[in-house]
């Protein structure tokens, strides 16, 4: 599959939008085509009721549907960067309690969990939610407060100004807002594993993730997953179900380390789940522009190469937080930002210019907080960071009234 037409599939999915996917030559496809006049379309054709969308992409779909749009306000109280679980529940505390409320992230909504089909821990639901489905209901109620969410779209730096003055933040089209208050919830991206052609093989059999909507295109099909956390385990069992060979490698000695109990128990009794526990991917082959197999070695050094159909990457993350340095913002050695008594392990550090310390989930430049997964100290649940975005909301009137500013 075109990396293009796997990036507009993971869109929908993660979106949490129902769709029906025909592979180009299918005569399913043909037949749809052949009815819509559109036998030599450019594809991917994305048929919406009566509209249809030749050579659509992620942008085109998403401006269609009245995304891409630009902020309404020159200046916010409250702009929140990244829109996973902390992000989402800071904007729905903070619009419902009447704070003008300005959500932006690059991709779609729900961060790292809008990979996973199903979050069977999350309190209150006691079936489970789907990852997408959590976010998109998130990010409606959001809106519904009067939230604005500006999605596909980031933000790429600031303007330093004194810490009793607004935050400039420069948007990725090059527009401008400012904020009284910022909080940074830009969550993870994931961890590149360093194999030869493996640049050449993205999109072309070898994904970053696993989400659900792949488990039915790889019906009957052999596939690997390397990984070991939450998402690997609901990755294999989602392709195991659909009826594909999985072959999970796993770096570690036993699963228990980084998965839930529940999970451990089902791969172990799935029949089509082939689990190798201290075992790394060591070599992708290629038939012309498309996988052909793998190999992977053990902690003996035991090679095997298997013929598959796909690899799938879900080896964890490190924090998006390499702007940190450039915008003075403190971080521990892997690259976690610190923020509130974390920051005064030392003492206070240099750069903090105020007489009090700093407020809970603060970082090191005044009116900027940190929540979720990028902050020295998360759990990495999605509950923790919602209950951090949530926290931040409060918090935020604590640095509103510091500033002068009533709302």
């Amino acid at each position: 599959m075109d990396a293009e037409h796997y990036r507009l599939r993971d869109f929908l999915t993660r979106t949490a939008q129902p769709y029906e996917w025909h592979e180009a030559g299918s005569a399913e496809a043909d037949r749809l085509l052949e009815s819509l006049g559109l036998r030599d379309a450019t594809l991917p054709v994305l048929v919406d009721g009566d509209l249809n969308f030749t050579g659509a992409s992620v942008e085109t779909i998403a401006a269609a549907w009245g995304g891409l749009r630009p902020a309404k306000r020159a200046h916010y109280d409250f702009v929140v960067i990244g829109a996973g679980p902390a992000g989402l529940a800071a904007a729905v505390y903070a619009a419902s309690d009447g704070l003008s409320t300005l959500v932006c992230d690059r991709d779609v909504p729900g961060g790292q969990a809008s990979y996973t089909a199903m979050i069977e821990n999350f309190f209150g639901f006691p079936d489970g939610i789907g990852g997408a489905e959590l976010a998109r209901l998130a990010g409606r109620q959001a809106e519904r407060f009067g939230a604005e969410l500006m999605l596909l779209r980031g933000v790429r730096g600031s303007r330093l100004k004194a810490h009793d003055e607004p935050v400039e933040l420069i948007l990725d089209d090059n527009a401008e807002v400012t904020a009284s208050v910022v909080l940074a919830a830009p969550g993870m991206e994931w961890r590149r594993l360093d194999l030869d052609g493996i640049g050449e093989l993205l999109g072309h059999g070898v994904y970053y993730g696993a989400g659900r909507s792949e488990a039915a295109q790889c019906s009957g099909q052999s596939v690997v997953v390397v990984g070991a956390g939450n998402s690997a385990g609901q990755a294999v069992l989602n392709f195991a179900n659909a009826t594909a060979r999985v072959t999970m490698l796993v770096r570690g000695d036993r699963l228990g380390k980084t998965m839930s109990a529940y999970l451990i128990e089902r791969i172990e009794q799935h029949p089509l789940i082939d689990v190798h526990l201290e075992t790394k991917l060591t070599e992708l082959h290629a038939n012309g522009d498309k996988l052909a197999a793998v190999t992977f070695a053990d902690a003996a050094g035991k090679a095997e190469t298997r013929a598959m159909d796909a690899v799938f990457l879900c080896i964890g993350g490190s924090p998006h937080t390499d702007w940190c340095p450039r915008e003075h913002v403190l971080t521990d050695a892997a690259g976690y930002i610190l923020t509130g008594q974390d920051l005064l392990a030392d003492g206070r550090p240099d750069c903090w210019p105020l007489d009090r310390d700093p407020l809970p989930l603060e970082t090191s430049r005044v009116g900027l907080f940190a929540a979720g997964d990028v902050r020295h100290g998360s759990t990495k649940r999605v509950a923790a960071a919602v209950g951090e975005g949530s926290m931040v909301a409060a918090l935020v009137f604590s640095r509103l009234a510091e500033l002068g500013v009533t709302v």
